[in-house]
């Protein structure tokens, strides 16, 4: 077995895209995901790697340079956050209408303004229908895991998309946690070689990228993704599987935390689920019923599988680490769906925490299942939705 190191989130996940080594890394560093690419540009200057490391003006660039680098036949990665990502838009859309299997690590971020540096999910959530697969990871481990994987889910055959794997600003990427690094060889093992397909660089084999596509094809181009991220859920199951059997460490589309026998659920993403696992413990001894649904795949969302987990529910709060001004938050919204058609079903509120990356503290953990607990004895809830934590709530 690997010896246990300790490390930062971001320090892991270089240590992820030093293993995989990839054909290009293009970048343009923004807080928090900095020293995943200070640490990678250290890789290469020491020669640790063969990467081609682009080093670009903006954000935008660093994505049409992954996109064109993968149309070219290599193995692409790179790193942002928030207003990066942003800036990213147009090409997130490209790259995945062209299917190609560039790896992005995704440092959770708020989006200004007002200007933020810390915590929320805005950015990850509002890429959401760009036509990535979003992973996402509760621990330094768990995107380290993640990101090995990555490059062999999106390359899939079946599948044929680019990958964002996602973790918490600072409360992740910038705090030290025990984990393992596993062995360079075992890691390229798993990875395997690169096949590329129809690349620009066969010139034996000609072929045209990014052509216009008007209303002749475009819808049917557009279903062509559709089925490919909905194929991902099986090879994500597959891929963690074989990631299991090679590494020891099993994951699934999404956690069931103590869900057995549980009549009040709390959902959620990402760092929170460690405190809110804290607490289920807390209260599952005390006799409670309680659990925590944990999402780690947000696209391809897996509505038959979670309606399957939270069949037993009676009432299930969602927690949701972003504002979706005028409308309710999109993983209340996603959860809400897949129960929707479940008779008798759970009582669905969603709760919005964290923006900005305001704390969230055990006692908060503990005020949602009681209030969970008082609207299942009145038979009623008493909000759909609502601020947690913010002053004048």
């Amino acid at each position: 077995m690997s010896p246990l190191v300790a490390i930062t989130g971001n320090g892991a996940a270089a240590e992820a895209m030093r293993q995989i080594d990839p054909d290009v890394v293009a970048a343009f560093p923004i807080t928090p995901s900095t020293q995943i690419m200070e640490d990678f540009a250290k890789f290469h200057a020491d020669g640790k790697v063969t990467t081609e490391l682009v080093t670009v003006e903006s954000e935008h660039s660093a994505m049409s340079a992954c996109v064109g680098a993968a149309a070219a036949g290599g193995r692409v990665m790179t790193a942002t956050s928030s207003c990066g990502l942003a800036l990213m838009w147009e090409m997130l859309y490209v790259a995945a209408s062209m299917r190609q299997p560039v790896v992005m690590t995704l440092v959770s971020r708020a989006l200004s303004g007002p200007i933020n540096i810390h915590c929320d999910h805005a950015d990850a959530m509002g890429c959401r229908d760009t036509g990535w697969i979003q992973i996402f990871a509760e621990t330094n481990q768990e995107a380290y895991d993640n990101l090995i994987m990555a490059p062999r889910i999106a390359e899939h055959p079946d599948v044929r998309l680019p990958v964002m794997v996602c973790m918490d600003g600072f409360i992740i990427s910038h705090c030290i946690e025990t984990m393992r690094l596993e062995d360079d060889a075992k890691v390229r093992d798993f990875l395997g070689e690169f096949t590329p397909v129809h690349p620009l660089l066969d010139t034996a084999h000609p072929v045209s990228w990014g052509g216009l596509d008007l209303q002749d094809y475009y819808i049917e181009h557009k279903r062509g993704q559709h089925e490919a991220i909905m194929n991902a859920k099986a090879v994500i199951r597959g891929v963690s599987r074989e990631f299991a059997d090679a590494f020891g460490r099993l994951y699934d589309l999404f956690e069931g935390y103590r869900l057995d026998g549980a009549e009040r659920v709390l959902v959620a993403i990402n760092s929170v689920c460690g405190e809110i696992k804290e607490v289920v413990d807390e209260l599952r001894d005390a006799g409670e019923k309680v659990g925590l649904l944990k999402i780690r795949v947000f696209r391809p969302f897996p509505y038959d599988e979670i309606r399957e987990a939270l069949r037993m529910a009676r009432i299930v709060t969602v927690l949701d680490r972003m504002d979706s001004f005028g409308a309710y938050g999109p993983l209340f919204t996603e959860i809400r769906t897949a129960l929707y058609d479940l008779e008798p079903r759970a009582i669905v509120a969603g709760r919005t925490y964290g923006l900005g990356g305001r704390d969230l503290f055990m006692d908060d953990i503990r005020g949602l299942f009681e209030e969970s607990g008082r609207c299942l004895e009145k038979g009623n809830i008493e909000s759909v939705s609502g601020y947690l934590g913010a002053r004048g709530e």
